[in-house]
């Protein structure tokens, strides 16, 4: 980008845009989840205080006992790696959701991008609407003048007086649509877009196409590997990734869990011999478990485990195919957008020429009315039909920088 009131405009669209700040929280929920996934690698260790009362039958008389330490309850030993696995698929979540992040931050630049140049484009095709509806209207009181003075027809007064209300209806057409795209723009941006950072008439460039370049040039020489950077591409490998190790947690429900219980502490019959020295104690046991019957369950978690591995590498694949389509899409239209429009300025070129000595003819009474309005016309659209080929090309330009991943 080569205009500054865009680029303010873009920091302000990353800074405020509600849908961009929604894939950075995910981004945020997906790191505390990997934070639990790794907690569990390591055994959890409480400290605390026990008092206990048990009745004796024979004295009739309760026995006290008291305990301080610390103490690990059922540390899973991961021997098969269900654990990690849990760990390498939340890794990959993560990275998988700040790709998203990436990827819903390119979208926004592209939007907010392709919104001021249509504005930009707005603003051209309305002063073009304002300066035919002068020129229209200054005809109709020229007719109303020669009606008056018999030298015009009434079909020439009111088809003078029907251009007027056409080119005021088109204008009316126009300001409605810049509203509806500066809403859109305001939506995408977060807030209202500040008059200083609107597109001018020249944004998109004027007609006569003597405006600067609002986008940089497009790089050449780019190696087809820049594809594989693009953040969709790198969040459907990354989501591959968590679906490979999702099997591997998977299959581990097939072994025992294998899990370490233990105490360590001061243990008395008193609460004041806790602090004596001799009365340490501590305890240690393990458990294995085993699943003998689960009607199925384990191999129908595998199952679908493998199944939803096949659709991330369907998916992945797809995703390559897709970068590889739309950049081929977009440089098939960026040599050939240009010729349009450099053919479309030639055309204008003839149609202002032909305006102008359909005019001359028309003064000395060489033209007749119906020539000198069909030569407006076709100069009416020649002009519209550029702002309209410049911002296809840009928005084409710009669908190639989202192509390439920024």
């Amino acid at each position: 980008m080569q205009s500054p009131q865009l680029a303010q405009l873009v920091q302000r669209a990353l800074d405020q845009n509600r849908d961009l700040r929604v894939a950075v929280l995910n981004v945020q929920r997906a790191e505390a989840q990997l934070g639990v996934a790794r907690a569990d690698r390591l055994p959890t260790v409480s400290a605390g205080l026990t008092a206990a009362a048990t009745p004796n039958a024979s004295s009739g008389r309760q026995t006290q006992s008291f305990t301080a330490g610390v103490q690990v309850t059922a540390w899973e030993l991961d021997l098969f790696g269900r654990i990690a696995n849990l760990g390498e698929a939340a890794q990959a979540q993560v990275l998988a959701t700040e790709a998203g992040r990436r990827s819903a931050e390119l979208a926004l630049v592209g939007a907010v991008v392709s919104s001021w140049l249509t504005l930009g484009a707005d603003a051209e095709l309305l002063s073009v609407a304002d300066r035919t509806l002068a020129s229209r209207e200054s005809t109709l009181k020229l007719s109303k003048l020669r009606f008056d003075a018999g030298a015009a027809s009434a079909l020439e007064l009111q088809t003078a007086q029907s251009l007027v209300a056409q080119a005021r209806n088109t204008q009316v057409q126009l300001r409605r649509q810049h509203a509806l795209d500066l809403n859109a723009l305001a939506l995408l941006v977060g807030g209202p877009v500040p008059a200083d950072l609107l597109p001018g008439a020249a944004a998109a460039g004027t007609v006569a196409g003597t405006a600067g370049e609002v986008l940089a040039p497009v790089p050449v020489g780019l190696a087809s590997d820049v594809l594989l950077q693009r953040p969709d591409v790198i969040q459907a490998e990354q989501a591959l990734v968590a679906a490979s190790a999702n099997i591997g947690v998977a299959r581990a429900a097939f072994f025992p869990r294998l899990a370490l219980t233990g105490s360590a502490g001061q243990a008395g019959s008193r609460l004041g011999d806790l602090f004596q020295a001799g009365n340490f104690a501590w305890s240690l046991s393990a458990s294995a478990l085993a699943t003998v019957f689960d009607s199925g369950r384990n191999q129908a978690n595998l199952n679908v485990a493998r199944v939803s591995r096949d659709i991330a590498v369907a998916q992945y694949e797809k995703a390559v195919q897709s970068a590889f389509r739309e950049t081929a899409d977009v440089l098939a239209g960026l040599s050939s957008w240009r010729e349009q429009l450099a053919a479309q300025g030639q055309q204008l070129d003839a149609a202002r020429e032909i305006a102008r000595l359909t005019e001359l003819r028309y003064t000395n009474g060489a033209a007749s009315e119906l020539d000198r309005l069909d030569a407006q016309r076709s100069l009416l659209a020649a002009e519209q039909t550029l702002v309209q080929t410049r911002l296809a090309e840009q928005v084409n330009r710009v669908g190639l920088f989202k192509a390439l991943g920024g």
